[in-house]
């Protein structure tokens, strides 16, 4: 068998790329914003996907409704939630499908926009330099020297390469003197009428999952029937031309229990569907969430078929709804998506802010494909990592680490590695790995949440903290005085105040970052985890520290004698085996703890 062998640092190396080629996801040439080959239809060849038929949630502005040749007239592209890609043109609104795009732009961020040459026009179009997450765009549109009598802007804006919303119209401009005429709008077809809530003749069941309805829940195979506790969502289609769908959810009668549709994993910008608690009722509703924010809009609009029941500590609502809405802020329910199944309390009809951490299912498309049991998880599994190597990194090698450095220094006095004492080495060794594992963890919720997160308390703060004293140390380390100088001891001290400092930090950060939404572990089992790691490595400390400020200093006679501490004492036979167990058990149950949450973690 052939068998491979990696240094730390290539085996963290690997980790941290397999885990950035995870989340990439094929762009074509068109992530740069090249999309000249698109100045006709407007359309990005995004893996054959069609444009959304929603209502946009972007809208394009302008600073004037009439202009002259040219003038330069103020373009700005907007909306509720962020986008990655835009191409922006303005045509005659009399001829719009002539793929002749007219006049020129001017950018005012060449960082985030770029001029196109469309119809062997310079400027005539403008587009994006990247795939960075944007929600505003400005830019300048100058009207050329013979101009037809009415401009309307044309923008078609991806929110994620195969969501997109396709030539969306935007205002029409006039020349000065020109009668303004009536232009064609978008039939609107009729939305679905509410019908009144009616009560379930009785509770859900997970009979059928996977066969004529899909399924998930939480925990896995339970049934809302029996169980009511069982956190359950189940999807059917109605009709041989699957144009409509019903949706079923139950959860504990808390307050509310919620699903929602979306584009990743992470919540907002969403598609939610709320079943909220009102005293002896249930309310049930469609909403849109802008961010990580309560739900907007919320309204029954888009349902029919709405019928709840809240008996036997459950709640459970039922509704359908169409595959596709048009002009509503609904998405359609045949692209693919994540789903959220989250609950919570609630008074009055208003969600608390305060909820579960919901349970993630990987996305599918929801009409077409048999139906299944879906799987879901309430980490995603980039986080999980960034937990695993943060508790490997200070409960595992910075803390053996760090003991080795406080306790360890006249230990094995005759033996070498490398050169150099063993103590130094085992020490150096475990330390660097621990800020290997430390810069590779920090990096990981910025890859998951794109950003820096304003909803995570204190924990980031305690984690940037924790960065910059791992890294000092190694510097600081290297450019330390020799044993001999009379600046030594500043260094020892200030070396060991900041090694302190950093492990308190390290685990107050890992204390809430047990509690942290994105990685939810069992509470409260994983802090007594934790409270339990604390007590074991402080207890040894204390002890070891009163050996080697009492014990063997009593052990002498005279203050005299104290001033230097014999060899033969420090190093006598019972000392050493008795510390070398001590390390060996610190170790052992050290891992022991870790194996226990990072078990509590790969259940998750």
């Amino acid at each position: 068998m052939l068998r491979l062998q990696m240094s730390p640092v290539g085996l963290c190396f690997l980790l941290f790329f397999s885990v950035l080629v995870s989340h990439w996801e094929p762009g074509c040439c068109y992530a740069n914003g090249k999309v000249t080959r698109a100045c006709g239809s407007m359309k990005p060849h995004h893996g054959g996907a069609s444009g959304q038929t929603t209502k946009s949630p972007y809208q394009l502005q302008t600073n004037t409704s009439t202009f002259s040749p040219g003038d330069q007239i103020k373009v700005v592209l907007s909306g509720a939630s962020y986008f990655e890609g835009f191409l922006l043109q303005a045509r005659d609104a009399a001829r719009p499908e002539s793929h002749s795009a007219i006049g020129s732009f001017t950018p005012t961020d060449p960082d985030r926009t770029q001029l196109l040459t469309c119809n062997s026009q310079q400027g005539s179009a403008v587009s994006h330099t990247s795939d960075a997450r944007q929600t505003e765009v400005v830019v300048f549109w100058t009207a050329p020297r013979d101009p037809p009598k009415e401009v309307q802007f044309f923008v078609t804006v991806v929110a994620h390469y195969k969501v997109f919303w396709l030539k969306v119209p935007g205002p029409i401009i006039y020349q000065h003197g020109a009668t303004p005429h009536p232009h064609q709008t978008t039939t609107t077809r009729p939305t679905v009428p509410p019908t009144p809530p009616s009560i379930l003749p009785g509770p859900f069941t997970s009979e059928g999952c996977g066969q004529s309805k899909s399924c998930l829940m939480d925990p896995p195979g339970c049934d809302p029937e029996e169980d009511p506790h069982c956190f359950f969502m189940s999807m059917s289609t109605e009709g041989a031309d699957k144009t409509s769908v019903t949706f079923e959810l139950s959860g504990p009668a808390e307050g509310y229990v919620s699903f929602a549709l979306s584009w990743d994993t992470w919540m907002g910008n969403d598609d939610v569907y709320l079943c909220i608690k009102e005293e002896d009722r249930v309310s049930v509703s469609a909403a849109f969430v802008s961010g990580r924010t309560y739900p907007e809009d919320q309204s029954q609009s888009a349902l029919s078929s709405v019928s709840w029941r809240l008996a036997d500590g459950s709640i459970q609502c039922s509704f359908s709804r169409p595959v596709k809405l048009y002009n509503q802020e609904r998405f359609d329910l045949d692209q693919e998506y994540f789903l959220f199944l989250a609950s919570g309390h609630a008074q009055y009809g208003e969600i608390r802010k305060h909820h579960r951490q919901p349970l993630i299912s990987r996305g599918r498309k929801l009409i077409t494909g048999p139906p299944q049991v879906l799987k879901g998880s309430r980490s995603p599994t980039i986080m999980k990592i960034h937990g695993t190597l943060m508790l490997l990194a200070w409960m595992l090698t910075g803390s053996v680490g760090t003991f080795i450095a406080s306790f360890y220094k006249p230990h094995w006095p005759n033996q070498t590695l490398f050169g150099q004492k063993v103590w130094f080495q085992a020490h150096r060794g475990l330390m660097m790995l621990t800020v290997i594992l430390t810069v590779v963890a920090f990096c990981l919720p910025f890859v998951y949440r794109k950003g820096w997160s304003t909803d995570a308390g204190v924990h980031p703060y305690l984690g940037c903290c924790v960065l910059v004293l791992s890294l000092i140390q190694p510097i600081a380390a290297m450019h330390r005085p020799p044993p001999d100088s009379n600046r030594r001891f500043i260094f020892k001290w200030t070396h060991s105040s900041v090694a302190v400092i950093t492990e308190g930090l390290a685990v107050a950060a890992m204390f809430l970052g047990v509690i942290q939404t994105s990685l939810t572990l069992p509470s409260p089992w994983a802090t007594h985890v934790l409270i339990g790691y604390v007590v074991w490595v402080a207890s040894l400390r204390v002890a070891l520290a009163w050996h080697t400020h009492y014990y063997v200093r009593k052990s002498l006679g005279s203050d005299e004698q104290q001033a230097v501490l014999p060899k033969q004492i420090l190093q006598s036979h019972w000392v050493s085996i008795t510390k070398s167990l001590i390390l060996v058990a610190l170790a052992l149950v050290n891992c022991a703890l870790v194996t226990a949450l990072l078990s509590s973690i790969a259940d998750i």
